[in-house]
């Protein structure tokens, strides 16, 4: 039977690679040995499982649209937290830093990425301070990967507010929590500032968070990366040639 009689394909036309199994006990720690690490590393290779196809001389002019394609697809496949990616940006001393987020949109025509934070945290005062950073998504079951890299631009407080309301209970009430990344003396000191600011949500639904912010990444170049068994990765880049307001772009195939 065809892939598209089973309903297998995803909006690409490509046939997502089947959801492992999981298994009905909850996961158990494991706990190798010493210098164990290389042989259960050998033991898993990466990539070697039937792996949808990318046909990048089918690729569209820009990368949006192909990104919300591939978005799809992995969701259709059953990858678990399609919408989390990594965001790295970098501190007054020039360090790296990254940590997963999780997408809330894409504007597609000018190739942005939003998201939010909370504008206090050090991703915040990284932001603020260098406005640019670099964004990494993986799907292991498709073996995809897509990196972003560009400027990032913070909306107006009436978006942020507009976003915020938009999130469920549980993350606004975090948010409200605040003091992100700040250390932690126990965690009964978390869960009486949770309480608090669960009563302080109730009694005003419409509260937002002091330090919520939402962001756009506005892509400077896109990098589609389908994985292969054989190692014959397909790597096609974008690269923006003209400004975000009419953004153009030139695609470029890269070398595995």
């Amino acid at each position: 039977m065809a892939a598209e009689e089973e309903g297998l394909t995803g909006p690409d036309g490509t046939r997502p690679a089947p959801e492992p199994e999981r298994p009905d006990e909850p996961v158990r720690e494991h706990r190798p040995g010493p210098g164990s690490v290389p042989e259960l590393l050998l033991g898993r290779p990466p990539m070697a499982r039937p792996l949808p196809s990318f046909d990048h001389e089918a690729a569209p002019a820009e990368p949006g649209p192909l990104f919300v394609d591939w978005l799809a697809t992995a969701l259709y496949a059953g990858v678990l937290d399609p919408q989390a990616f990594t965001l790295s940006t970098v501190d007054t001393d020039g360090m790296p830093d990254a940590r997963v987020l999780v997408l809330r949109d894409i504007d597609a025509a000018g190739t942005g990425w939003n998201f939010s934070a909370d504008a206090h945290s050090p991703k915040g005062r990284q932001l603020a301070g260098h406005p640019a950073a670099a964004l990494t998504v993986y799907w292991p079951q498709l073996g995809r990967q897509v990196r972003v890299r560009g400027t990032v631009e913070r909306a107006a407080d009436l978006v942020a507010a507009a976003e915020f309301a938009t999130r469920s209970p549980a993350a606004r009430v975090g948010a409200l929590v605040g003091r992100q990344s700040e250390p932690l003396g126990s965690f009964a000191e978390y869960d009486e500032a949770v309480a608090v600011a669960r009563r302080r949500l109730e009694a005003h639904p419409d509260a937002v968070a002091p330090g919520h912010a939402v962001y756009t990444l506005w892509a400077h170049e896109v990098e589609f990366w389908q994985g292969d068994s054989e190692r014959r990765h397909i790597r096609l880049r974008y690269t923006r040639t003209g400004p975000v307001s009419s953004p153009e772009w030139s695609r470029t195939l890269l070398w595995p």
